[in-house]
């Protein structure tokens, strides 16, 4: 018997190709959970050359049934209240349960504007989503939850960008700072129904998250982003001081995942697991 036949997980923006929600959803599968794949859109893009016609969900529900397991999509806004309710109840109709909860949905929002120059605008979409959606999406699913706690799990994607500064990056470090608090309360809250909340802080990880920061980017040098695609592929940028040498893998985060949704971290709560190659 794998270590999650029998449970239900639902996992948020994980239509993207690259996505640390697709790994995650694929990986959870393989241990053997039925698993609901969520994003704001059926097939997020990709600038990536070869993914242009990634059907996104729906290839991602190929994967989970193909590994045995059964899987739904659905479409929504984590940011809506009226979208969450909607995902949330899609789940329990077709399985009658959430047993997991893997929040990875997130914007990055612009790098380079400092405080000053940031768009009113920019910066309530970035904490609407990043923040608010984690709220709204945490809360639909630990309603669910409550009435049969053992064993339940949440895990929410925050990010390294939650624990300092970055100079460009005001609205994406606030909105990770108050996941992380939120993630930290939440733990504490539903410690009294054996509810378990982590939050994982991944550092440079190779997904679509950056695919702004690169289009950008080669406007930025003047040449096409398949031409600056090439270039980092023979000099891969290493971002911050990472002692590993490497970018991580939405893989390794996925295997992360998988251990704090499993009984192997029943005694963890209230944590921030740092997964960034030794650079903090």
């Amino acid at each position: 018997m794998k270590s999650l036949e029998g449970k239900v997980c639902l996992v948020t923006g994980a239509g993207s190709i690259r996505g640390m929600g697709r790994a995650t959803a694929n990986r959870l599968a393989g241990e053997g959970a039925d698993v609901v794949v969520v994003d704001r859109e059926i097939a997020p893009k990709s600038i990536w050359p070869g993914e242009e016609n990634w059907r996104g969900l729906k290839a991602v529900i190929e994967e989970i049934e193909a590994r045995g397991n059964e899987g739904l999509a659905v479409v929504g806004d984590i940011s809506n209240s009226k979208d969450v309710d909607n995902i949330v109840q899609k789940a329990l109709d077709r399985f009658g349960k959430i047993d997991i909860l893997v929040h990875c949905a997130a914007i990055r929002g612009p790098v380079g504007p400092h405080i000053v120059e940031l768009d009113e605008e920019i910066w309530r979409k970035v904490i609407d989503i990043n923040l608010t959606g984690s709220f709204l999406i945490c809360k639909a699913v630990a309603k669910t939850m409550i009435p049969d706690p053992e064993g339940k799990k949440i895990v929410i994607i925050a990010s390294v960008a939650g624990t300092f500064g970055a100079p460009g990056s005001s609205s994406y470090c606030a909105s990770k700072y108050g996941v992380i608090g939120l993630a930290k309360t939440m733990a504490l809250e539903l410690a009294q129904y054996k509810i378990n909340v982590n939050a994982i802080n991944p550092d440079t990880i190779s997904t679509n998250l950056v695919d702004e920061r690169i289009v950008a980017a080669a406007e930025k040098e003047g040449i096409s982003v398949t031409e600056l695609l090439k270039k980092r592929a023979e000099s891969p940028p290493m971002g911050p001081n990472i002692p590993l040498g490497r970018q991580g893998e939405p893989g390794e985060v996925a295997d992360l995942v998988y251990f704090m949704v499993s009984n192997q971290s029943s005694y963890i709560t209230g944590q921030t697991i740092n997964i960034d190659g030794g650079a903090h």
